[in-house]
C-alpha cells in the first residue's frame, strides 16, 4: 500500500467544506463526477495539441471533481451507480493522458505510450477482478471502508499516477522515459496483485 490509504483523512478533511457548499447549492455527486470526467478528456485533448501547461490544469481539475465527488456522495448518500460512474470514467481518463500524449508527437512517444496503456490494462483489469470476486464474497478493504467497492492497493496508486502525470506535462520532453518508468511500476502493482488474488481467494469453490 503507498500513498492513497495515509492521503485519505487529509483529503476528507480538505474536501468537505466545499462538498457542504456543493450539497446546500443542490450539486448531485453524479454530476460532479461526470464534469469531472469532461474536464480530463479535454486535457488529452490539451496534450493532443501539445498545451502541456493547459493540460496539467485540466488533469489537477479532474481529480480535485474526484475527491469532491465521493466527499458528496457520503454527504447525500453513495449509490451503486454512482460508484459505478466513478471507477468507470477514472480508468478512461487515465488511459486519455496517454494517449493525448502520443498524439501530440507520435514518432517519439507513441511505444511508450502504448507501453504504458498496456501497463494500465494490467492494473486496472487486475484492480476490478480482485473487486468483483471480493464483492461476491463480503470481503472489506479496511483501509478504504468508504470506497463503493474493494479498493486493492499497489505501488501505483492514484496518489503516484497523479504525481507521474504531472512530471509529464511539466517536463514533456521526458515523456518517454517517465511513461517507460512508470509503466515498469505499473507492471509491478499487477503482479503483486495477481499474487494477492491467487492467495486470497485459492480453495473457494467454483471460478
Amino acid at each position: 500500500m503507498m500513498f492513497d490509504a495515509r492521503l485519505q483523512p487529509w483529503l476528507r478533511r480538505a474536501f468537505d467544506p466545499p462538498a457542504a457548499r456543493l450539497a446546500a447549492a443542490g450539486v448531485s455527486a453524479d454530476a460532479v463526477t461526470l464534469a469531472g470526467f469532461a474536464l480530463g478528456a479535454a486535457a488529452a485533448g490539451a496534450l493532443a495539441i501539445c498545451a502541456y501547461k493547459t493540460a496539467l490544469a485540466l488533469i489537477l481539475a479532474n481529480r480535485l471533481g474526484d475527491g469532491l465527488d465521493g466527499a458528496l456522495a457520503r454527504r447525500l448518500g453513495a449509490t451503486a451507480r454512482g460508484a459505478f460512474l466513478d471507477i468507470a470514467l477514472d480508468f478512461v481518463f487515465y488511459a486519455l493522458v496517454p494517449l493525448g500524449f502520443a498524439l501530440a508527437d507520435p514518432p517519439r512517444n507513441a511505444l511508450p505510450a502504448a507501453a504504458l496503456l498496456a501497463a494500465f490494462i494490467g492494473t486496472g483489469s487486475s484492480f476490478l477482478a480482485f473487486a468483483a470476486l471480493a464483492a461476491e464474497r463480503g470481503l472489506k478493504a479496511p483501509a478504504f471502508p468508504a470506497k463503493g467497492l474493494y479498493y486493492l492497493g499497489g505501488l501505483t496508486e492514484g496518489a503516484e499516477t497523479l504525481a507521474a502525470f504531472v512530471a509529464m506535462c511539466l517536463w514533456s520532453a521526458a515523456f518517454p522515459a517517465l511513461a517507460w518508468t512508470f509503466a515498469a511500476l505499473c507492471a509491478l502493482t499487477t503482479l503483486m496483485r495477481w499474487r494477492w488474488g491467487w492467495l486470497a481467494f485459492a480453495g473457494s469453490e467454483g471460478k
